[in-house]
């Protein structure tokens, strides 16, 4: 009888058991949990902080007792696994409840240890009184409890990652005043600078203070202050750490085992490690990016519950392997909602990888039929084959939906000329004929065929400072609520008019407000002897970033600082 030792619930290691099982009646399965919990629900832990989730008995996805009984599996949890012995092939456990060490043999071993909040050596952070990291249900029971029956006015969530911004939100919801500090300039990192401005505004609008470019200094008076590296202090009654997490890959390092980017453990595409008795799972290892291939760390929940099966299938003898992760995400911050999948700007330019991008900013679905809001859509691409390199989304409906199909088209080798053609569902209460995702499709086939050329937000300042000319085709009403300094009106019906005023010795730029009457004025020009080019995105992205940014820098505090 084949023995299999998995070391970790949760996402990873459960799964990894519970296939295990559906496989064979005849291995031998022991999971090891260091927690009290072998399976919850980690991405639901500030919602119940929050009391959006109300029963804490739903977060348990499954129980020891639950697992054991209808998987037949020897679950062991309180037993922390402290060494391999791979030239033997054993395991040291230790019972956290009694102190007892004992081996354990293994004929395979997974290792499925996940990822630990990152604490850094601030001065006075040992001696902070209420702080708090979130990773685990024991962690989500001491803030709980801790806004429960302190009643805490005031909180400084540091980071703003998925957990930061999502804990920011839960706090508010309970009634206290939230200070967000982050050490970049925008919050969530996944997604580029002018998408997250829009989530910057939108924080401020419902109450969050949010300090950007600035990091923290050293905790004073039991982590009742707060000092920056700027130099303002923030006086608080609780905070948060959640500057980011690092795989829990000790272990493996300690048994020899090659680890990769990150501390993270490396392993193959078949999730072996460098000793093929063992594989590793989830946030612990490294992995490679989907789309162009290098090595990274991605914690997220879908990749390790796909690698939990395919670990599983290939122990089986399965002809399985992991192709690598794509990094869709998603994040509900208030009532927006921001979605992202494959590389963003910030990644291409790192490794030089040249690439389009356009903005669309459609409504979740048909505008005459209520409720209907407006989304912003980024897709980014190879300009020359129209490779979809990735794609971002911020909205209050249906970015889950444009982003998934997304996701969809890149693990399906589809370009930005498919997805004009793609035939989604379309119904007035769900979307438009033209689905957002179709629309993306246009404009980015418009810039392959050469039907348009466009310049980016953070290019135009810089143009017009530099004598371009940038007209605003938008009406007069329009115009007078705000238009980018320099810009000369002349209103789309009237272009054809009044084409003599233009220059035709130089590039026009042209701007409305989405972008969509912007590039009609360019193939207007165009077939009038100009050179013209399109704001991408229009005054709406243009505003959303240079309005958001004012508003960051310029509204008060809600704290008390001295």
């Amino acid at each position: 009888m084949r023995k299999i030792v998995i070391v970790g619930g949760v996402a990873g290691g459960a799964t990894a058991a519970a296939r295990l099982r559906r496989l064979s009646e005849k291995y031998q399965i022991i999971m090891f949990e260091r927690g009290e919990y072998i399976s919850f629900a980690n991405c639901g832990l500030p919602y119940y902080i929050g009391e959006v989730i109300t029963d804490r008995n739903k977060l348990l996805v499954q129980t020891v007792e639950g697992m054991a009984k209808r998987f037949r599996i020897d679950v062991r949890n309180l037993s922390e696994v402290t060494a391999i012995h791979r030239d033997r092939k054993t395991v040291t456990v230790k019972n956290i409840r009694t102190g007892e060490e004992y081996e354990e043999t293994y004929d395979t071993l997974i290792l499925s240890p996940g990822a630990k909040p990152m604490i850094p050596p601030i001065p006075g952070i040992h001696e902070a009184n209420a702080l708090f990291t979130l990773r685990n249900l024991s962690d989500t029971d001491k803030i709980k409890a801790y806004v429960d029956h302190e009643k805490p006015k005031s909180a400084v969530v540091i980071g703003g990652g998925f957990i930061g911004v999502e804990m920011a939100e839960n706090l508010v919801k309970r009634g206290v005043n939230v200070t967000l500090v982050e050490m970049a300039n925008q919050v969530l990192a996944p997604i580029d600078y002018e998408m997250a401005s829009i989530v910057h505004a939108h924080m401020r609008e419902n109450g969050v203070n949010l300090i950007l470019e600035d990091g923290v200094k050293a905790f004073e008076d039991n982590g009742r202050r707060i000092v920056l590296n700027s130099g303002r202090t923030l006086e608080t009654d609780m905070i948060i750490l959640a500057i980011g997490v690092q795989p829990e890959s000790q272990l493996a390092k300690n048994a020899g085992l090659e680890l990769g980017v990150r501390g993270t453990i490396k392993v193959n595409e078949y999730l072996q490690t460098s000793d093929p008795n063992i594989y590793a799972i989830g946030d612990a290892i490294e992995v490679k990016n989907y789309i162009h291939g290098f090595e990274t760390f991605v914690p997220l929940a879908w990749p390790a519950n796909r690698q939990g099966r395919l670990v599983a299938d290939h122990i089986h003898g399965l002809d399985v392997k992991y192709n690598g992760t794509l990094g869709t995400a998603i994040v509900k911050i208030f009532e927006l909602t921001v979605a992202a999948t494959g590389n963003n700007e910030k990644t291409l330019k790192q490794l030089g990888i040249p690439y389009e991008v356009v903005h669309v900013h459609p409504m979740n679905h048909a505008g005459y039929y209520p409720n209907a809001t407006q989304m912003t859509l980024k897709l980014i691409f190879d300009k020359e084959t129209g490779k979809i390199y990735g794609a971002q989304a911020v909205g209050k409906d249906g970015v889950d939906k444009r982003i998934d199909v997304i996701a969809t088209a890149i693990k399906g080798g589809l370009t930005v000329r498919d997805l004009p053609d793609l035939e989604l569902a379309y119904a007035p209460p769900f979307s438009s004929a033209k689905d957002p995702v179709n629309m993306a499709g246009y404009v980015a086939s418009n810039i392959l065929d050469g039907m348009v050329e466009t310049v980016q937000w953070h290019e135009i300042d810089e143009i017009i400072a530099n004598g371009g000319t940038l007209i605003d085709v938008r009406t007069p009403k329009e115009v007078a609520r705000g238009t980018i300094p320099g810009a000369i009106n002349i209103p789309l019906d009237e272009l054809r008019e009044r084409l003599a005023e233009l220059p035709k010795d130089k590039t026009i730029y042209v701007t409305c407000q989405v972008g969509l009457r912007g590039y009609l004025a360019t193939r207007i020009l165009h077939d009038n002897g100009f050179r013209a080019k399109n704001l991408d995105g229009g005054y709406k992205l243009y505003s959303s970033v240079f309005g958001a940014k004012h508003q960051v820098q310029n509204m008060p505090p809600k704290v008390v600082e001295k």
